[in-house]
């Protein structure tokens, strides 16, 4: 591009409320490019412009902005500690009726495949999950609850009967009675009051994306976030490497108590 990228996060940050400072650059930076050459725009102020007045090219830039990948029960391994070590402790500490934030919920995968394991333990209308992400747009798409075949692959076979419909060969749509169990809602990881007295939070493979000082900062509001001894549950990429310093012990690979 030929112009000031630097007005461009600027001029996105007001247009958003999304700050592209907290990212990684090079990598954001080359997917904002992609998009605006698809468009066939030569700067980022005409790009700004266009957007300002094109809700569906807003709703694009957005979804293209933010992290989309998702799928049930992603690393089942780390979904059978949660099941079998995590959740019986939680339980032991804080009763059967559990807080749990499903933070940067994209498509929805992750807080259904939380109350489809918490089903095995509570009756559904026992179950309330907070799920939220920055993309509305996803938040929609999570609601409506349709997915493909390879989102279901690594989902317990049980879940799949008990609680899809098969629409055709390669779509499944989840029942609404795992739907109720879930509130959407828009929140910025970056800029909103976070959920408090949480027993549990899921944020998995979203903070990689985010700089050093970003993801310190996140970490440091989840605690904040937590009961004394609650649980943080994070991706298979994202191990904290000194998590005395945000307030956490590691409890399991990937999982760390609130100190």
């Amino acid at each position: 591009m030929i112009d000031n990228y630097e007005k461009f996060k600027e001029q996105i940050f007001r247009l958003t409320t999304i700050d592209l400072n907290s990212y990684k650059e090079k990598q954001m930076k080359r997917r904002i490019d992609a998009l605006i050459t698809k468009h066939n725009i030569n700067s980022y102020s005409s790009f700004v412009d266009a957007i300002k007045n094109d809700k569906v090219m807003y709703d694009e830039f957005v979804t293209n902005l933010t992290i989309n990948v998702s799928v049930f029960y992603s690393n089942r391994e780390q979904w059978q500690i949660l099941e079998r070590e995590i959740y019986p402790y939680l339980t032991s500490q804080f009763g059967k009726k559990l807080k749990i934030w499903s933070a940067a919920c994209s498509t929805g995968d992750e807080p259904y495949s939380l109350v489809m394991l918490l089903s095995k333990f509570l009756p559904l209308n026992q179950i309330k999950i907070i799920a939220t992400d920055i993309d509305k747009q996803i938040l929609e798409k999570a609601q409506c609850g349709l997915y493909n075949d390879k989102s279901l692959k690594g989902l317990p076979k049980e879940f799949v009967t008990k609680y899809f419909t098969k629409i055709n060969d390669r779509s499944y749509k989840i029942n609404d009675e795992i739907k109720r169990c879930v509130e959407f809602r828009n929140h910025n990881l970056l800029k909103d009051p976070y959920p408090d007295s949480c027993d549990l939070i899921v944020c998995r493979n979203v903070l990689i994306y985010f700089t050093e000082e970003a993801k310190e900062d996140i970490y440091k509001k989840f605690n904040n976030s937590l009961k004394k001894e609650g649980i943080l549950f994070v991706g298979s990429t994202e191990q904290i490497i000194q998590p005395q310093t945000l307030g956490f012990e590691s409890f399991k690979s990937f999982f760390y108590k609130k100190i």
